[in-house]
C-alpha cells in the first residue's frame, strides 16, 4: 500500500472489541494509518490510555459525567477533549478525517454514520444496526454522496472479497455462514436455564457482550441478512444462512452459472478490519496462516429456526419493511440488555421481540428519517413495559 495513501482514521467506539483491534492495526502500520479521533461512551479510563498512546487530535467521551476525568487526565497534552453524543455526531465533519470506522453499539451508530456519509467520509462499517434500522436511507445517501461503505463484519467482508471484479448481475445467491454459537444442537428445553456466563462463551470468536448474546440467539445472523440485502442490493429471498461450526468459510457467493466463490481464513477480526482500512489494497499481516491439513473437516448444517427464533424474526422484519426492522432491533437491544442484567431468561429474548413486532401501533409506513428515531424510542418504551 503506497505511503501516499496514508489515512487519518476516526474510530467511533475505540474501546470496544472492533475499536481496540483497529488501534492495534494502526500501531502495526503507522506508515499507512493514524488515529485522528477516538470515542467511547463510558469506558473513560481506557479512552484516556488510548489517547496517551496514540495521541489523536480529538477524543470524545459520550457519557458527559466523565468529561472532567478525561479532561484532567489529558490536560498536559494537545489533545482536544469533547463530551456528549452530539459531539460524536459532529466530529465526523472534520476535514482531517479520511475514513470513519463505525463501531458503536446498536442504534447509536445510525446518526453519526449518516452524518459522516453526508460529509463524504468513506465508512468502514462494523455497526450493522445502522443498515438494519434504516438501510434504504443510508444506502441512498451513500449513493448520492458517492461514499463507499466497506463492511467490517467478517461475513460481509467475505462477500465483498468474492464479488470484487464480478458483474453484479451475475450473482444468484449470497450464503452467510454462522458458527451456531455456544448452544448449537440444543433444544428449547435445554435453553430454559441458560445463564449469562454460559451465553457469553462463544466457541470461535472473541467479541463484545451484546454481539456475543446476539450470536447465541442467532439474531446476529438475522441482522447480517438485513445488512447484506442493503450493502449488496440483493433480494432477501436470495440470502441463505448455513451453520458452519468451524468458522473457516466466512461466507460464499453463488453465481448464475452455478459456480460458488468462498472466502476462507482463520477466525480473526483483524483480517476484515485491515481489508476495510486498506481497501482496495491488501497489506501483509502477521497472523497465523490457515492450513487445510490441520483442518480436514469443514461441515455445514441447516439452522434450527424453531429453537433459535430470532433468525426467523429478522427475515419476517425485513420482508415486512417500513420501520419493522427498526422495531425488531430496538426490542432486541432492550431484551439483550435485560438478559445481561438477569431480568429475563435467555428464552425470553425472542418473546419480547415478537410482542413488539406484533404491536401494530409501533409500525410506521413509508418512514422518513425522523420516523426511525420515533419507532426506536417507542419500541424501547414498550419493550421495557413487557419486561417489567
Amino acid at each position: 500500500m503506497p505511503d501516499v495513501l496514508k489515512k487519518n482514521i476516526a474510530i467511533l467506539g475505540s474501546t470496544g472489541s472492533i475499536g481496540t483491534q483497529t488501534l492495534e492495526l494502526i500501531k502495526a502500520y503507522p506508515e499507512n494509518f493514524s488515529a485522528e479521533v477516538i470515542t467511547a461512551n463510558d469506558n473513560y479510563e481506557l479512552l484516556v490510555k488510548q489517547a496517551l498512546e496514540f495521541k489523536p487530535n480529538s477524543v470524545i467521551i459520550g457519557n458527559e459525567n466523565y468529561y472532567n476525568q478525561v479532561k484532567e487526565a489529558l490536560k498536559n497534552t494537545d489533545i482536544k477533549v469533547f463530551a456528549g453524543y452530539k459531539s460524536i455526531v459532529d466530529i465526523v465533519e472534520s476535514s482531517e478525517i479520511d475514513m470513519v470506522v463505525s463501531a458503536l453499539v446498536g442504534f447509536s451508530g445510525l446518526e453519526p454514520t449518516l452524518n459522516a456519509i453526508r460529509h463524504q467520509k468513506p465508512i468502514a462499517l462494523a455497526n450493522k444496526e445502522t443498515l438494519v434500522v434504516a438501510g434504504e436511507i443510508v444506502m441512498k445517501e451513500a449513493e448520492k454522496n458517492m461514499v463507499p461503505i466497506i463492511p467490517i463484519d467478517s461475513e460481509h467482508s467475505a462477500i465483498l472479497q468474492c464479488i470484487v471484479g464480478e458483474n453484479h448481475n451475475s450473482i444468484d445467491r449470497i450464503i452467510l455462514t454462522a458458527s451456531g454459537g455456544p448452544f448449537r444442537g440444543k433444544t428449547l428445553k435445554d435453553l430454559e436455564n441458560i445463564t449469562v456466563s454460559d451465553a457469553l462463551i462463544h466457541p470461535n470468536w472473541n467479541m463484545g457482550k451484546k454481539i456475543t448474546i446476539d450470536s447465541a440467539t442467532l439474531m446476529n445472523k438475522g441482522l447480517e441478512v438485513i445488512e447484506a440485502k442493503w450493502i449488496f442490493n440483493i433480494d432477501v429471498d436470495n440470502i441463505d444462512v448455513v451453520i458452519h461450526p468451524q468458522s473457516i468459510i466466512h461466507s460464499m457467493v453463488q453465481f448464475k452459472d452455478s459456480s460458488i466463490k468462498a472466502q476462507l481464513g482463520i477466525p480473526s477480526m483483524k483480517i476484515p478490519i485491515l481489508y476495510a482500512l486498506s481497501f482496495p489494497y491488501r497489506i501483509k499481516v502477521d497472523l497465523p496462516k490457515f492450513s487445510f491439513l490441520e483442518n480436514p473437516k469443514l461441515t455445514f448444517e441447516k439452522p434450527d429456526l424453531d429453537t433459535f427464533r430470532c433468525l426467523g424474526l429478522a427475515y419476517e422484519a425485513i420482508r415486512t419493511g417500513h420501520t419493522m426492522p427498526c422495531i425488531m432491533n430496538a426490542a432486541n437491544e432492550i431484551a439483550v440488555n435485560a438478559f445481561l442484567n438477569n431480568k429475563i431468561r435467555f428464552v425470553d429474548i425472542p418473546k419480547v421481540i415478537e410482542k413488539c413486532m406484533n404491536n401494530n401501533d409501533l409500525l410506521i409506513k413509508n418512514p422518513q428519517q425522523e420516523d426511525f428515531f420515533a419507532a426506536n424510542k417507542n419500541t424501547r418504551i414498550f419493550a421495557e413495559k413487557i419486561i417489567k
